[in-house]
């Protein structure tokens, strides 16, 4: 019994050890070309990292899309909308086998991805384990999802398949980023 409450402990602390950790440095491209490397970038605003590593993962990312499209990224005229002002970010890496791929990949992408959406799409090539280790980057076949404060500190993470539960724990996480 003992074993099995250290196990769970241990799991569940596994689960949000990175909250409250700087957020690792990570160079990535735009789709339009611009040079984003964060934490740094994000300085100074709440920002909204949407991560995938894998061809499963980015199909799960493409359920969360319209829900952080609507909320964070699309501006509306209605006086009684929210408007967050953050960073959001879609980012596929491209990391050992796949790294050939990644200018072919962003090519097609920018080709079909709307241009008010292309500085919001970075992709990153280059090496996994450290982004593993230091995010718990655990399964590849799902998205991971972290919101950095104005400081590029983890503030709060979810992951894997889109829910109303967890996009609202994404909403509130960004309530200090209303205007």
């Amino acid at each position: 019994m003992r074993f099995i409450t250290l196990v769970l402990l241990t799991i569940s602390l596994n689960t949000y050890a990175q909250v409250g950790d700087p957020f690792p440095e990570m160079s990535t491209e735009s789709l339009t070309h611009q040079l984003i490397e964060i934490p740094d970038h994000t300085m100074g605003k709440y920002t909204l990292l949407c991560i995938a590593y894998s061809k499963k993962a980015e199909e799960d990312l493409g359920k969360w899309f319209s829900p952080i499209y609507t909320n964070f990224i699309q501006k509306s005229t209605s006086p009684f909308a929210f408007h967050y002002d953050i960073n959001t970010y879609f980012i596929p890496m491209f990391t050992g086998a796949k790294r050939p791929a990644y200018k072919k990949v962003m090519k097609k992408t920018q080709a079909s991805v709307d241009p008010l959406i292309q500085p919001h799409v970075l992709f990153y090539e280059g090496t996994l384990i450290e982004y593993k280790t230091k995010l718990d980057f655990n399964d590849s076949k799902i998205p991971y999802f972290y919101i950095l404060d104005p400081e590029g500190k983890i503030i709060h993470f979810t992951s894997g398949n889109y829910s109303d539960k967890k996009m609202q724990e994404v909403i509130n996480a960004l309530a200090p980023s209303l205007k």
